[in-house]
């Protein structure tokens, strides 16, 4: 078969133009980009078609192609004759040269164009990087010539859009140079992946130009000597930000293999961030379709309970139905089947690695309320003994499961799962949510750990609990948590497997992000700045003197 990026390159794209015209849009709507990539610059939003979440079980080194059954659902939707739209996030060059390769969906099921998609793009990440980083130049700039704010210690860090753990802890020095009265001086800082910064936060929760400025006014860049929050804003740094960004807020068409209108927007991961495409462009693909396909990075636990208990508050939006995408293979896994012998019919390891698929199922439908449909990507090898023993089970768990086959055959693949997600969709329901936003900190996050992870709560280090005690000491409340904890176990520890239960997560740090409008929770060994893998791919990746692209996928 042939490659990921073969196929998207043997295709035959589509003039974005007339994408754009099965959503109703004019060429007047859009700031071309090339022929096949578009900005959108829509003025007023109504969104009103039916929303549908995919997430996903804990993922496994097999993968489970939750952005691939996405792209194959909208494609199987379309091919019913109905006028849908995808709503994606954008890849991050960290996972594309490190572990990924890139994140534009597989075999048929694609967006496309796939190579710029995955690379520089419109040049949103990069954009969103020069605006952080401005913000730190301008902290240090402040304090090098006086401090007149007296800032006596800086929270917000520098970013990029690249995974290099040597930048994880940093000693910055500011020299004074000839410069009368200023004073040079060192501190301690590091660097974020911009994926995780809180300016990409705020690009994708903020609704329009105004919003944006002020979530970037609000942003606390550190605390004075009398322990007073320091906002961006007191710099006046949030109108040059702003401006950097003016053309990073409007949302980017592009297209999949089968000429599927798709936007592609924000790129927050879901183990450090928020995990969810930009509101703007939720809000666009609900106002242009009657059917919007978003997803959620990672597992349920951390992409769908950061969009159902964040972005769905602070949007006033809520999915029709919610898709939970696995694998037998990756079931297998959290079973405890070798990963060498995934192809080999295993039951006992399936029904051991079943009940993970099954506690997400349970929390859409028992703690969100939500309808929800089982996508299993088909392999070859899933044998007819297993096929049944995962039909039975979701079954038995009140959700219909759908094998799909949209990596070899694309919307024609997804057309069974596209009718099973559409009759849910025409079920009421009413979006309830795992924490109550008015509770304290520390209880909305064990309500987190036990409605949603199935453990007993949390454990707090001591400057988790002082940082708390501040932040509530200065009237803030009311605000999302967002949990940063590693996406391979329902728990903290990535080693967990499945299901499991009697566990504590342990909150180490904890980070007020005023303009994005939530608390953030560090639990375990999460990393705010990733690093490669022994072998990254970017050591497959490679050019030839013709501009033709191998190694990604």
């Amino acid at each position: 078969m042939l490659s990921d990026i073969e196929i998207a390159e043997s295709c035959k794209m589509r003039d974005i133009r007339e994408i754009a015209e099965k959503l109703g849009l004019s060429e007047d709507d859009l700031e071309l980009y090339g022929k096949y990539k578009a900005k959108i610059n829509l003025q007023k939003v109504n969104p009103k078609s039916k929303l549908i979440l995919v997430t996903a079980i804990n993922p496994t080194a097999s993968g489970e192609g939750k952005t691939t059954v996405s792209i194959g659902l909208a494609d199987g939707i379309q091919k019913l004759n109905k006028k849908v739209c995808l709503a994606l996030r954008e890849p991050s060059l960290g996972p594309v040269f490190g572990i990924k390769g890139g994140a534009a969906g597989g075999g048929y099921a694609q967006v496309v164009p796939m190579a710029d998609i995955n690379l520089h793009f419109t040049g949103d990440l990069h954009a969103i990087t020069a605006a952080n980083n401005l913000l730190c130049a301008m902290i240090d700039n402040h304090i090098l010539r006086g401090n007149e704010l007296k800032i006596k210690e800086v929270y917000f860090r520098r970013c990029m859009d690249m995974n290099d753990r040597a930048l994880r802890s940093i000693t910055l020095h500011s020299s004074a140079g000839n410069m009368k009265g200023c004073q040079s001086y060192d501190r301690e800082e590091g660097f974020e992946i911009t994926a995780a910064s809180e300016v990409m936060a705020i690009l994708c929760l903020a609704t329009d130009l105004k919003d944006l400025k002020k979530r970037i006014g609000d942003i606390i860049v550190g605390v004075d000597e009398n322990g007073g929050f320091v906002r961006a804003r007191q710099l006046n740094a949030d109108g040059a930000m702003t401006t950097l960004l003016k053309d990073a807020i409007k949302p980017n068409l592009v297209q999949t293999l089968e000429g599927t209108p798709a936007i592609v927007h924000g790129g927050p991961f879901a183990n450090i961030a928020h995990g969810c495409n930009s509101v703007r462009a939720t809000y666009t693909a609900m106002t242009l379709s009657d059917y919007t396909v978003t997803e959620a990075g990672f597992g349920a636990d951390l992409g769908a309970e950061k969009f159902l208990d964040a972005k769905c508050r602070i949007a006033g939006i809520e999915p029709n139905c919610v898709v939970v995408v696995a694998t037998v293979k990756a079931l297998k896994l959290h079973g405890g089947a070798d990963k060498t012998n995934l192809s080999e019919e295993n039951l006992t390891a399936l029904k051991a690695g079943l009940p993970n698929l099954l506690k997400h199922v349970e929390n859409m439908k028992n703690v969100y309320k939500k309808p929800v449909v089982v996508a299993m990507n088909r392999f070859a090898t899933d044998t007819e003994a297993e096929i049944n023993e995962v039909l039975s089970s979701c079954a038995a768990h009140g959700a219909k499961a759908v094998f799909t086959d949209v990596f070899l055959k694309g919307g024609e693949g997804g057309v069974e799962l596209a009718k099973a997600v559409i009759a849910e969709c025409d079920k009421p329901s009413k979006l309830h949510y795992s924490y109550d936003l008015n509770d304290k900190i520390v209880k909305k996050i064990e309500d987190i750990v036990k409605n949603i992870y199935g453990g007993d709560g949390a454990e707090f280090s001591a400057e988790a609990l002082a940082k708390i005690k501040n932040i509530e000491s200065k009237g803030v409340k009311g605000l999302p948590v967002i949990i940063a904890k590693t996406q391979y176990s329902l728990s903290d520890d990535a080693k967990k497997l499945a299901a499991p239960k009697g566990f504590k997560i342990y909150v180490r740090d904890i980070i007020y992000k005023g303009g994005a409008g939530f608390i953030v929770a560090v639990a375990g060994e999460i990393m705010l700045m990733p690093g490669l893998s022994k072998v990254p791919c970017a050591e497959h990746i490679d050019i030839d003197e013709n501009g033709k692209i191998v190694g990604l996928s």
